[in-house]
C-alpha cells in the first residue's frame, strides 16, 4: 500500500517537475522571443557604434554635468547594483537618512544653480528598488539648465529633446508619464556629440 502510494506521488512529481519547470518556462520564452523579442533578451540599449551599455529597465548612475543624472540609488554599497535591489530601508525619523538627504540637495543645488526651487523630492528619494531607470517630466526637466550650459546648447534645444522622449501612460491609463534616463543621456550624445571629459572626472 504504502509503496504504491509513494510510486503514484513520485510520478506526480516528475509529471509535475517536467510541465512546469521544463516545458512552460520554454514555451513561454519561446512565445516572448517571437512576439517580443528586444524585451525577451532584456531590453539591452546600444550606443552609437552598437556597444551595448545598458537595459531599458534597470538604472544605472551617471554624474556627468551633461546628462540626466537619476534618482539616488540605495541598491548595493555604491548605488546602481543590480544584483543588490533594494531600498535603504531607512524610516522618516532616520538621521542617516536625513542627513544623505541633506548632502544630496546641497550638491543638487550646487550643481543647478540656473534651475528653480525647490528642487523635485524624487532627486533626494531613492526608489524601493534602487534601480527605478525613469524620472518624472518634471525631474527631468529640472536639470536642463545644467545640461545646456554643460554642453554650450539653448535650454529650449534640450527641454525639446526632453519633450520628445517623455512616455505616456501604459494603455493610457497605468502609471504616469515619464522619462528614461539611459535613453535621453544617449539621444543627448547623438544629438549635441559627446561632452569632452573633464581631468579628474
Amino acid at each position: 500500500m504504502i509503496r504504491q502510494e509513494l510510486t503514484v506521488a513520485l510520478r506526480v512529481t516528475a509529471v509535475t517537475l517536467v510541465l512546469t519547470g521544463l516545458l512552460y518556462p520554454l514555451l513561454t520564452t519561446g512565445v516572448a522571443n517571437v512576439l517580443f523579442p528586444a524585451r525577451a533578451q532584456g531590453s539591452f540599449v546600444a550606443d552609437e557604434r552598437g556597444t551595448v551599455v545598458g537595459s531599458e529597465l534597470i538604472g544605472q548612475g551617471f554624474a556627468g554635468e551633461a546628462y540626466l543624472q537619476p534618482r539616488p540609488s540605495a541598491a548595493g554599497e555604491k548605488g546602481w547594483d543590480a544584483a543588490g535591489s533594494s531600498g535603504s530601508n531607512l524610516g522618516p525619523t532616520s538621521k542617516a537618512l536625513r542627513d544623505r538627504a541633506a548632502k544630496d540637495l546641497e550638491r543638487l543645488l550646487r550643481d543647478n544653480r540656473g534651475s528653480p526651487e525647490p528642487v523635485p523630492a524624487e532627486l533626494v528619494s531613492a526608489s524601493a528598488s534602487g534601480l527605478d531607470p525613469h524620472l518624472s517630466p518634471e525631474g527631468a526637466f529640472w536639470q536642463v539648465p545644467r545640461i545646456a550650459q554643460a554642453r554650450g546648447v539653448s535650454e529650449d534645444r534640450v527641454r525639446s529633446l526632453i519633450e520628445g522622449r517623455v512616455e505616456g501612460r501604459d494603455l493610457f491609463v497605468l502609471g504616469e508619464p515619464r522619462v528614461n534616463v539611459l535613453l535621453v543621456n544617449l539621444a543627448l550624445d547623438r544629438t549635441f556629440g559627446r561632452p569632452p571629459r573633464v581631468a579628474g572626472k
